[in-house]
């Protein structure tokens, strides 16, 4: 691995020699090492080497075409923050093919500290202004500039119609004992669906979205814990700003994990609600059209219910996508989704209310 690592940073114009390196074990899909460098004045340097997994990514070329162009925006918009910055080779590319058959890049590493569960409101609170700040420095990017690396990704219309055209072919015999979720998603279908259909109406504005703004995407200051960067730009596409913030705070006000079995310990945390969306706000209000901000709560909601339609798809189709542990996991995630949908919809005039405080707050 050395001497592969050595051709790497020698591809990426790297100065100095590798000092040391070391596996990260972070991520299940990408493999990355942190590999430090002695630069010829002694001092030391540390840079983040990935090799993308291609049968994962099937476009990795398209998408570090996106993250260039996201990238490169940021740093020049705001030449004093810290931005990622991702070398280039010679030819002036954002990556590298080796021995035809490995794809790498090359980042420089930050001294950071992540999150994977989030139950500090202050860091919640800061993992929304990292999500909100994100939206901002991107908000005057052409967004027709990047490509679609993942067609269709947050359809929730044809994430459904797909649903129930399996609903009715019943592939592998499960049909008859899904039917309760059924019958929720049926009811809620035309709510959870109106997003995307006036999005593609061109009523909802078309802006960069992250598509995976879970809080160990972000990257905190170890003292202050205030966020420097958000990172993991592989899913950057064109998309609806109110879906980022919805599937960000799907994850975080869960007060339990996304396979729980036993949904009497789902519920939808409106305090961890306000914590997020008071830093999302205060970073995008000036920004984000009034129909944006007007329809986060629904989006959470309908974000909810695609990807748990996503889950019984899966299920009702043999579970040929998502990672399965046991014969049933699919069919968990889902009712753990439907209850966490519930609780929303329970809950959907206190969520509105809450925007409406911090707005009023904010313009106070």
């Amino acid at each position: 691995m050395h001497n592969t690592l050595t051709v790497i940073g020698q591809k990426f114009r790297l100065v100095g020699e590798i000092y040391s390196y070391q596996t990260i074990t972070i991520g299940n899909i990408n493999s990355t090492f942190k590999v430090t460098y002695r630069k010829p004045d002694e001092t030391l340097k540390s840079y983040l080497f990935q090799k993308v997994n291609i049968h994962v990514f099937k476009n990795p070329v398209q998408i570090m075409e996106n993250i260039d162009r996201v990238t490169t925006h940021i740093r020049e918009k705001y030449p004093d923050q810290i931005a990622l910055h991702f070398h280039h080779t010679d030819e002036g590319l954002n990556y590298f093919v080796h021995d035809n058959d490995s794809f790498w890049r090359v980042v420089n590493f930050v001294d950071s500290v992540t999150f994977n569960i989030c139950d500090d409101i202050k860091v919640i609170e800061s993992t929304g202004k990292a999500f909100g700040a994100f939206q901002t420095q991107l908000s005057d990017f052409e967004s027709a500039q990047l490509y679609q690396t993942i067609p269709d990704f947050h359809n929730t219309k044809k994430r459904l119609d797909t649903l129930f055209a399996h609903i009715e072919s019943n592939p592998c015999g499960r049909v008859r004992e899904v039917k309760k979720e059924i019958e929720y998603i049926a009811s809620v279908r035309e709510k959870a669906a109106e997003l995307s259909v006036r999005y593609a109406n061109g009523e909802i504005p078309q802006r960069v979205t992250h598509n995976d703004t879970k809080c160990n995407n972000v990257l905190f200051d170890k003292k202050t814990k205030e966020p420097i960067v958000v990172i993991d730009l592989d899913t950057i596409m064109p998309g609806m700003s109110m879906y980022d913030f919805g599937d960000a705070v799907r994850f975080i006000a869960n007060t339990a994990i996304e396979d729980e079995p036993d949904v009497s310990k789902v519920f939808f945390d409106t305090a961890k609600f306000r914590a997020f969306a008071k830093g999302f706000i205060s970073e995008t209000h000036k920004s984000l059209e009034p129909v944006e901000i007007e329809n986060l709560v629904k989006a959470t909601f309908s974000i909810t219910i695609e990807l748990a339609s996503r889950f019984l798809d899966d299920y009702i189709t043999g579970d040929n996508y998502f990672r399965c542990v046991y014969p049933k996991h699919n069919l968990v995630r889902t009712r753990c989704q439907l209850q966490l949908a519930k609780d929303i919809e329970r809950k959907w005039d206190e969520l509105e209310w809450i925007i409406k405080d911090i707005i009023e707050n904010l313009e106070a």
